[in-house]
């Protein structure tokens, strides 16, 4: 089970609600409208407290030792253990807990709940939640902000909040969201958990996590690249090995296999001929080129079915590529030309 989402053995339903689309998995509830967030803890089965308790260490004499050092958490509707090496200086931060940071942000009016969900026995949570507003690249193309908000009761991460352009529906899309986000604020299981997550909205989080995002697609939508620099762009973001990568930076096409050429050549025509590249902030520029690559994994190669292409974009070679391309196109804009030589 890829996607990990929790099973409430106590009442036969998955840990998931989703706004209108329902997920590649299948599982958990759909609702046709945006819920509050205490609609939205009870439709995603997060309505569940977490305690936490000492380790007690049982000796060869059959005497009983309470931890003062180390702890462990669990649920106490489902009687599930889930973290036994927490620290005493760790913190239980409450799934509502969780919900009322993205309600401060907004002041509890405009924030809309698309998803949120519980993975594996409820040691680790994620909400996603759009803004009300976009991400706009140029005078055409608006992409939707989604702000997410992670945490664990297990001690394996801190709480983590940050900007994506990905809609979280599993685990696989959680890893995604946690390696293409702009700016996380991350808070640390201590005492100062509670405050800090409630005072994190007054330095403008929302506002602070997308514009970066916004600002380097811009950015990218206004520099200029030849046809021959995205055909490089594309080589380089699809190698798969470092051999593979020595030909293309050295030019030596007669080493590269067809297979290879053949996804290259294929994502180049997609940039050059696909009605979705051919706006003012896509055709010849860097942000054309980064979505030239996206496009063709997401509408132009074939896959087995839904679910294998979801996790190839999700968790496979689409996410390596992908990240790649974003990273190349990060020190295109930087250093220019010479980044493809």
């Amino acid at each position: 089970m890829a996607h990990k989402i929790n099973r409430n053995e106590q009442t036969g339903k998955d840990s998931f609600f989703s706004v209108n689309e329902r997920a590649w998995h299948g599982l958990g509830t759909i609702v046709t409208e945006y819920p509050t967030s205490s609609e939205a803890l009870k439709f995603a089965g997060l309505d569940y407290e977490v305690l936490k308790r000492p380790n007690i260490h049982l000796l060869d004499d059959g005497k009983q030792i309470v931890s003062k050092t180390s702890f462990y958490s669990y649920r106490p509707d489902t009687g599930t253990v889930l973290g036994d090496r927490l620290g005493a200086d760790y913190l239980v931060v409450q799934n509502v807990e969780a919900f009322s940071f993205f309600d401060s942000i907004v002041g509890g009016d405009g924030i809309m709940y698309e998803t949120a969900g519980a993975l594996g026995k409820g040691e680790r949570i994620f909400i996603t939640a759009k803004l009300p507003d976009y991400i706009k690249v140029g005078k055409d193309d608006l992409m939707e902000k989604y702000l997410f908000l992670t945490t664990s009761h297990d001690d394996y991460g801190s709480i983590a909040a940050a900007f994506t352009p990905i809609r979280i529906v599993c685990n696989n899309t959680l890893s995604a969201a946690l390696e293409n986000c702009t700016n996380t604020v991350r808070i640390r299981h201590t005492q100062s958990a509670q405050y800090r997550l409630k005072e994190a909205h007054k330095v403008g989080i929302s506002n602070r996590l997308s514009a970066e995002l916004d600002g380097i697609f811009n950015q990218w939508a206004k520099i200029h690249i030849t046809d021959n620099k995205v055909k490089e762009l594309i080589q380089l973001a699809m190698v798969p090995n470092r051999e593979v990568l020595r030909n293309v930076q050295a030019g030596n096409t007669d080493e590269l296999s067809t297979c290879f050429m053949n996804i290259c050549d294929n994502a180049y025509e997609y940039a050059m001929a696909s009605p979705t590249q051919q706006t003012d902030t896509i055709k010849g520029t860097l942000f054309g080129a980064y979505n030239a690559i996206t496009g063709y994994f997401q509408n132009v190669r074939k896959y087995k079915n839904e679910e294998a292409k979801f996790k190839s974009i999700m968790d496979g070679t689409g996410k390596l590529r992908t990240q790649a391309a974003f990273d190349l196109c990060m020190a295109y804009a930087k250093k220019g030309n010479s980044i493809l030589n």
